[in-house]
């Protein structure tokens, strides 16, 4: 073994493994951000958001609550900036009590610009009717899971030394299941101009932000684009398909990548316009692109499940959507 190569093995021996990743190299690179995560740890953030504690996480629940308070740690954890109390921003949706966590990462201590992109993902699902547990593993927290782990992967690059043109905000919304009201409260927000960056008290509004990613169901391998390829990625709205068709190869990934609703036209517009949450930032005119595996015959079933997902390919589909959402905002 030669020399260099002994003394790097030394250095790596002995380095503590909790060290960010500024402290132990300058030259990473969006790849090594992937083992920042793993399909474990995108099971422990969906397995908690499923279980019974959480009780199917209806708006308003004490299940909800719980939720809620989980992904505020978790952003707590990462370090992201809270830009209300507790990261919590509350509204009322059908006289019941919502609440987005909305958390911000900065492109560096010293932004250049004060431009912004939006990652999103409903936490909320349907909840306990009578005795009946709506665990909504992949219907929503297969996209929380996602969205923590991108906030993961980024916040290494961060530490990393790594400069973006672009600050994200994340937010978890609430209460998709009541009319996409945590989509309608952010976008009021955003149109008041309440919405405001905590470095500097400046609104954050409509013309700040270039894109919005939202993240709606990406756990499950059963509904594939073509038979026996469960390893697939629906991506709709996306004027950046050849990119994320290239960062895909590039990245050796390789998934299966539709960028229809399955061919159809009016499903594709019904998906993308209608019934998930980036439909009120489009009425507005705002870039936003949609990421999904597609519903299930579990979806919205007792049956979506934590132990029903395959983690190993929304893991492969994080990754995707992290170095996809890293490489589109430089040329925003």
């Amino acid at each position: 073994m030669r020399f260099a190569s002994k003394i790097g093995l030394l250095l790596a021996l002995l380095l503590p493994a909790a060290l960010p990743l500024r402290a132990q190299s300058t030259f990473v690179t969006s790849k090594d951000a992937e083992s920042t995560i793993s399909a474990e740890s995108l099971e422990r953030d969906v397995a908690f958001l499923a279980d019974s504690l959480c009780g199917g996480r209806a708006t308003a629940t004490r299940g909800q609550v719980e939720a809620s308070a989980y992904i505020a740690r978790r952003f707590r954890s990462l370090g992201l900036l809270p830009l209300t109390e507790g990261y919590f921003s509350s509204f009322v949706a059908e006289g019941k009590y919502g609440r987005n966590i909305i958390g911000l990462l900065p492109s560096s201590d010293h932004p250049a610009s004060d431009r912004y992109i939006i990652i999103t993902a409903h936490y909320d699902n349907l909840g306990t009717l009578g005795d009946r547990l709506y665990p909504g593993a992949d219907s929503n927290a297969s996209g929380v899971a996602a969205m923590l782990g991108i906030a993961t992967m980024f916040r290494a690059m961060r530490d990393a030394g790594r400069t973006y043109n672009r600050h994200i905000l994340f937010v978890a919304l609430d209460a998709k299941q009541l009319s996409m009201a945590g989509a309608n409260a952010l976008w009021a927000q955003i149109a008041a101009g309440s919405l405001r960056d905590p470095r500097t008290g400046r609104p954050i509004t409509r013309r700040d932000v270039s894109l919005l990613v939202n993240l709606d169901i990406l756990g499950s391998t059963l509904s594939p684009i073509h038979d026996g390829r469960g390893d697939y990625l629906l991506s709709l709205g996306n004027r950046h398909a050849d990119l994320l068709t290239r960062t895909n190869r590039n990245y050796n990934l390789y998934l299966d990548l539709g960028f229809d609703y399955y061919g159809s036209a009016g499903f594709t517009d019904m998906f993308l316009r209608k019934v998930s949450d980036q439909r009120i930032f489009l009425e507005n005119g705002l870039y936003s692109v949609m990421f999904t595996s597609g519903i299930t015959l579990s979806t919205n079933r007792e049956a979506d499940r934590a132990d029903t997902l395959d983690y190993g390919i929304l893991l492969k589909r994080t990754w995707l959507i992290f170095h996809w959402t890293e490489r589109v905002i430089q040329i925003l």
